[in-house]
């Protein structure tokens, strides 16, 4: 903890319900942000706490987490704005926690790190598909065996598996051939279908592709994400996308209101602090594919409706129907 976080957290403590200092660099406190437990007044279960050279909130009552600039950024934008000023004189970002970048050691057995298959442009199955949803059949591979072709990877699949063709997504880090995402032609119970190959190593498609400098958009597949400049999608649950070098991540969900995940996936987007896209109600496409297909600058729409904080949670009350 520097001083300028000593100086913030000590202005900011008497706004902090039963604020206390447990022991150095730990502090707790009364959540401001979901006010805690309206039964027990005495229930104090928001933290700030130390991470490395950095500050970090939670609250163990409503899960929120976020880094301490973005704490401030919640309870007071005015003093959040100092903050950041202060941070910048001292050399700093402004920005908050940037988790150090991890050393990927891929360990032994050695796996094969290029794919021996056609590309979807030179078999007409895949082509006509992709095509027909504007997608360039360049960037992705056929499998007519989709078990087999995994299994000449890295064993995955038992022989008892039957043989289908899916479309081949591949996930690089660092050029480097981490997993595969089988996305299903034929009407499957399974659409996509998702193996790494190293432990540890991200579910994330384009990681190799994006400008780290500036805002990295985050949507739900990589099919989407082909659609938005400078954007990665997640092949998996939600993850610490921060810790594959993304400090400034932009969440872009699909456009579906009335789902339960959907809608609670972005609300803990909101209160983790982060930005997210929240869509304008004379959109109904589903998802960022359907937009393109009905005509739609997806690109224009994203960049105009990126919301955080206390904005966020209005754009995302009008927008959610449960």
């Amino acid at each position: 903890m520097d001083l300028v976080d000593s100086k913030f957290i000590g202005l900011v403590s008497s706004r902090l319900e039963k604020f206390k200092k447990v022991k150095p660099n730990l502090y707790n406190f009364r959540c401001p942000l979901c006010g805690d437990s309206k039964k027990n007044k005495s229930k104090t279960r928001g933290y700030l706490y130390n991470i490395k050279a950095d500050i970090n909130f939670r609250c163990h009552n409503c899960g929120a987490s976020m880094t301490f600039s973005n704490f401030l950024k919640q309870l007071d934008p005015v003093i959040h704005k100092q903050y950041v000023f202060e941070r910048f004189k001292n050399n700093s970002t402004g920005r908050g926690t940037v988790v150090e970048e991890p050393t990927f050691k891929f360990e032994e057995p050695k796996f094969k790190t290029k794919i021996r298959i056609p590309l979807c442009s030179e078999i007409r199955r895949g082509r006509e598909y992709l095509e027909a949803r504007r997608l360039d059949p360049k960037r992705f591979y056929w499998a007519e065996d989709f078990a087999g072709f995994v299994n000449s990877i890295k064993p995955t699949f038992g022989s008892n598996v039957p043989k289908e063709s899916r479309i081949i997504i591949p996930l690089y880090y660092k050029k480097d051939l981490i997993g595969i995402q089988g996305r299903s032609v034929d009407p499957s119970p399974v659409k996509y279908i998702t193996t790494i190959f190293y432990d540890d190593a991200p579910k994330i498609y384009g990681l190799d592709n994006i400008r780290q400098d500036a805002p990295v958009f985050v949507t739900e597949g990589p099919f989407d994400s082909t659609f938005i400049s400078n954007s990665i999608a997640m092949c998996g649950a939600d993850a610490d996308v921060r810790r594959w070098g993304v400090s400034n991540p932009v969440w872009i969900y699909d456009n579906e209101p009335r789902s339960k995940e959907i809608v609670k996936r972005i609300s803990d987007t909101i209160d983790r602090g982060e930005k997210v896209v929240i869509w304008p109600n004379n959109i109904y496409e589903k998802d960022i594919n359907d937009m393109v297909l009905a005509g739609h600058d997806v690109q224009s729409i994203v960049e105009s409706n990126v919301y955080d904080g206390l904005e966020a949670n209005l754009k995302f009350t009008t927008w959610k129907r449960i």
